[in-house]
């Protein structure tokens, strides 16, 4: 007897649950729909944007210019003072507890909300069985969900407009999700039986289904407990292996244990995985495999993979730079790195830490990964460009990429940014300010405040000359550069050494005069806008003989550094943070409340402040 004769049975209509399952699917469509509606209006108002920052008698293009963009900076400043703010567990050995932000609890909270809808929905007032099955069709509807969240390809981080990886938090909790209903199915079961003293009965009528509904949930209950981050931590590469075995072996069990009617939802599963691994396929092999290699213009061009060449900086970083690669990237994006002959069978995911070709390099495109030592791979990757480096023997070996992954937001429709970054976070910060410098689009940035924070100055000592050169590029093109470097290990900041500066650097000074006093006051004037939050020069960054780069030794205050330069914009500010789950959740906080007590797009006439986030844990 299978489980759709006996919910006929039961009195419970298979149709019944298929619809809810349908109206499941229904609202996540809807979901979707939403934010890509979102997203047009954003874009719009952004295209907005760059076209009036042509025209040089609007001195703030980033200013909402009608009614309708006024009432839609509100409701985003609204959202954003909601969303953004998370509680940060310090306790030691426990900060893997810290919470999602704010945002991601109200989804959710949604989220569960239609779920404990479905549950109960008309089940409860009948018997145990039909809360029994409506647990188990609302399991199995999530499954797609769960694998659709898990692709790199992923077509719901496509529409909506943002990147695979940052919809991973939801992937997690909608399994989180899975495991309470598939537990609630098993055991009002099992409850129902008891109390009817019918177990021996049930178990030799159902014993095969029983079993493999037992052994889906026993799965579910291990990918659940292992996907935590203390067991994630332990051994990446093991626990990336054991949850692919373990996600096909779910999906076996599962396609076993539920009735025909409900398997759909298995091959929906299934053709998810399979698009997948059918794209990182194809990707692997058009980026990695070249019929005809530019041996001649290009000193990385070869058959198969690309040449590398690995430059350890002490003990803490490796740098790999990556020849001849023939695919374009935009800065924030991030790709898969395959290394057989350190790990032959390890790939791991490291953001692009160049916006553009580097110097010194072959005349074909070239980018840099910049990769801190912690364990496994990255520790065994030093070891080895070191043993080279001792060795004397030139240190290349070939690496095979999968990518650029990611949608990074575009960074220049804000008028002021400000990089937040601890360590190797400028691997991705300062590749979105060389971009931003770089840009030859019209652009609404005119001032940017770089911070890079630090234990040791090896680890930041890498950064240096670039960020020396994005100085000089901003004297060129015109925007405000100012960069605060931070070592706050014991006598670290001397390691740095002593900074030595173009003399052109000299008279950027210079380009303090104008106060933003001045343009707001411009600005008023010609918009009829009052400013009353926005009285602080920006002049104090600098003391007028200086060039723009500040170095100390102490911690700094994240929510002084945003302070500052957002009370120093007449437009909107971007916010883009890259750390440990410490710096982000700082961060994050800081922007929600400086939002809410300058009373952003409420008609104090203080304008948006946007974060976008990066952390170290993948």
């Amino acid at each position: 007897m299978d489980m759709d004769s006996m919910s006929d049975m039961s009195g419970d209509d298979t149709g019944i649950n298929k619809s809810y399952a349908k109206g499941f699917w229904y609202l996540i469509s809807a979901a979707i729909a939403l934010f890509l509606a979102i997203r047009a209006v954003n874009y719009i108002i952004f295209w907005s944007r760059l076209r009036r920052s042509r025209t040089r008698s609007v001195i703030f293009p980033t200013r909402p210019t009608n009614q309708f963009s006024r009432l839609w900076a509100t409701l985003t400043a609204v959202a954003r003072e909601m969303s953004y703010p998370q509680f940060y567990v310090s306790i030691r050995n426990l900060t893997w507890m810290t919470p999602p932000p704010m945002g991601c609890i109200y989804i959710l909270m949604v989220y569960w909300a239609v779920v404990v809808y479905m549950i109960f929905k008309d089940s409860v007032k009948q018997n145990l069985e039909i809360l029994a099955y409506r647990n188990a069709w609302v399991t199995v509807t999530q499954v797609p969900l769960l694998y659709l969240l898990a692709s790199r390809t992923n077509v719901i981080a496509l529409v909506v407009g943002t990147s695979y990886e940052r919809l991973n938090w939801l992937h997690r909790w909608v399994a989180r999700t899975m495991f309470i209903t598939a537990t609630a199915h098993g055991w009002v079961f099992w409850y129902g039986w008891a109390k009817a003293d019918i177990l021996d009965i049930e178990f030799d009528m159902m014993g095969n289904m029983v079993n493999y509904g037992l052994a889906a949930w026993g799965i579910l209950l291990w990918m659940t407990i292992t996907s935590f981050k203390p067991f994630r931590s332990m051994a990446y590469e093991f626990f990336v292996i054991q949850h692919i075995l373990a996600a096909i072996m779910f999906l076996w069990a599962v396609y076993v244990h539920v009735p025909a009617s409900a398997r759909y939802n298995v091959w929906f599963a299934i053709s998810a995985l399979c698009f997948d691994r059918a794209c990182r396929i194809g990707l692997l092999i058009w980026q990695n495999l070249k019929f005809r290699p530019r041996r001649s213009c290009c000193e990385g061009g070869q058959w198969i993979g690309h040449q590398t060449q690995l430059s350890p900086i002490g003990e803490s970083i490796t740098v790999l730079t990556i020849k001849d690669v023939h695919f374009k990237w935009r800065a924030g994006q991030h790709l898969y790195l395959w290394l057989p002959r350190v790990a032959p069978i390890e790939v791991h995911p490291y953001t692009i830490a160049s916006a553009h070709q580097m110097p010194d390099t072959c005349i074909c495109n070239s980018i840099q990964l910049v990769i801190r030592s912690h364990s496994g791979f990255s520790r065994r990757l030093n070891h080895f460009a070191r043993k080279l480096e001792a060795s004397g023997r030139k240190q290349t070996l070939t690496a095979m990429v999968i990518g650029p992954y990611g949608h990074p937001p575009r960074w220049n429709v804000f008028e002021t940014l400000v990089f937040i970054s601890a360590s190797t976070g400028a691997s991705y910060t300062l590749p979105i300010l060389e971009s931003v410098l770089n840009n030859k689009a019209p652009s609404c940035t005119k001032r940017v405040d770089f911070l890079l924070a630090a234990r040791h100055g090896e680890e930041i000592g890498y950064y240096h000359e670039r960020l020396l050169e994005a100085i000089e590029k901003a004297k060129s093109v015109g925007i405000e550069l100012a960069v605060y470097i931070a070592v706050t290990g014991d006598g670290q900041l001397g390691a740095l050494g002593a900074l030595s500066f173009p003399a052109s650097l000299a008279s950027f000074a210079s380009h303090e005069k104008k106060t933003v006093e001045e343009e707001v006051r411009a600005s008023a004037n010609t918009e009829g806008i009052a400013q009353p939050l926005m009285s602080q020069s920006r002049s104090r960054l600098s003391d007028g003989s200086e060039p723009h780069v500040h170095r100390s030794a102490t911690r700094p205050d994240v929510s002084d550094f945003i302070r500052a330069a957002v009370e120093a914009t007449g437009g909107e500010t971007g916010v883009v943070v890259c750390g440990g789950q410490s710096l982000v959740a700082k961060t994050r906080t800081s922007v929600a409340r400086i939002s809410d007590e300058r009373a952003v797009h409420k008609g104090t006439g203080a304008q948006g402040i946007f974060l976008h986030v990066e952390e170290y844990c993948f």
